[in-house]
């Protein structure tokens, strides 16, 4: 599948402050890059750093008053994508060294808290069976509700109000496959049939030996997703962190299928 991918965003800022900015499509296993452009407004500093777990990029930025970034993007996804429940558990002293991080709690995914609601809820599965019966789970029990969580909520919170937006139940998948022993990360991502459309999160899952994406708002598909980042939680992939004063003034993102299959 190839997707072409676009984003625009303009932010005013009160004093000039360093910017960190992460909206790229990474280069990785599973997906490259055909086109790639991403075009600044003038700044008085640009430096490329690795993302989490070197996927991707983070651009630093110092930005005097105002930033305007146009992205553009062409991307060829072929990862492979099976069934998630039929993918088995790692066992825990075989998981490798960059997947034992993300057993653990995060800033907004509490996975410790969840371990007796796991057991008594999903108990009987195992694996990727017991991460796709948490993921439709989620899609029935909650509510997509745009502007119901702040960039305070975790997935506490989520739990208790049972609505959120695509982080939100990102963290909830995450936590909820954490409190299993099954490493669980979020995944910034492009994909095409989002509603509203824009920068979309999603959980990653250890299974099999590798990493497998797993959108609990049942809106994207693994095959038609172009990672961005990933990390323990969404304070990890933010899409822009300004160390300063900033209004969001403009932020639209296009994803469309050019090719199919």
């Amino acid at each position: 599948m190839i997707l072409t991918i676009t984003a625009h965003l303009d932010y005013a800022l009160a004093a000039p402050a360093d910017m960190l900015l992460q909206i790229e499509a990474a280069p990785m296993p599973g997906q490259t890059l055909l086109e790639a452009g991403i075009g600044l407004s003038p700044v008085d500093h640009f430096a490329r750093v690795r993302g989490e777990d070197g996927i991707g990029d983070r651009i630093w930025l110092a930005v005097a008053d105002r930033l305007t970034c146009d992205y553009r993007s062409v991307v060829r996804i072929d990862r492979a994508t099976p069934p998630l429940a039929s993918l088995a558990a790692v066992p825990l002293h075989r998981l490798p060294g960059e997947a034992v991080g993300y057993l653990m709690a995060s800033r907004y995914c509490p996975a410790d808290e969840f371990q007796s609601f796991v057991a008594a809820e999903f108990g009987t599965y195992d694996g990727g069976a017991k991460v796709a019966a948490m993921r439709d789970w989620i899609e029935r029990a909650f509510t997509y509700v745009p502007g119901a969580s702040t960039a305070q909520t975790t997935a506490l919170d989520t739990f208790v109000q049972r609505q959120g937006i695509c982080r939100d139940y990102a963290h909830v998948l995450i936590t909820l496959a954490r409190a299993a022993a099954i490493p669980a990360r979020i995944a910034s991502v492009y994909a095409p049939g989002v509603t509203p459309m824009d920068f979309h999160a999603v959980a990653e899952v250890y299974l099999d030996g590798g990493w497998h994406l797993a959108d609990a708002t049942g809106m994207a598909s693994a095959e038609a997703m172009a990672i961005i980042g990933v990390g323990r939680d969404a304070a990890d992939v933010s899409l822009l962190t300004s160390y300063g004063p900033a209004e969001m003034l403009v932020q639209k993102v296009t994803v469309a299928i050019l090719v199919s299959g």
